[in-house]
């Protein structure tokens, strides 16, 4: 594959760059690949992720139809955030990232070598 021309139109690396930026997206795509969250679920589970940035993400995502956000009416009220089958469809792009992370000698990242 080439990557001559990249705009968002034509190139898919743009448009997932479009949909899943920041630090803290594909994160959120992990754990929701795992199960659905309530809100607070996701922040205990994204050390150092604060929670206007989640909220910004999760609306983002709610808006390009990765995400369904259902609000039980219930006392106290319960939200659930889970991945729509679009979302889902992220799994084996997450998978190929961990696969080819995991290559990549550790000390790249600041890691100590197994011993």
């Amino acid at each position: 594959m080439r990557f001559d021309h990249c705009a968002l139109q034509e190139c898919g690396v743009a448009r997932f760059l479009s949909l899943l930026d920041g630090p803290w997206a594909t994160l959120i795509v992990r754990e929701l690949l795992k199960r659905p969250h309530r809100f607070n679920e996701l922040l205990t589970a994204l050390p150092g992720i604060s929670a206007h940035t989640l909220s910004s993400r999760l609306r983002k995502f709610e808006a390009y139809e990765l995400v369904t956000r259902t609000a039980y009416a219930e006392i106290p009220p319960r939200v659930v955030y889970e991945l729509t089958p679009v979302g889902m469809q992220l799994q084996p792009v997450l998978d190929a990232m961990n696969a080819w992370a995991m290559t990549v000698p550790p000390h790249l990242f600041g890691l100590d070598e197994p011993e």
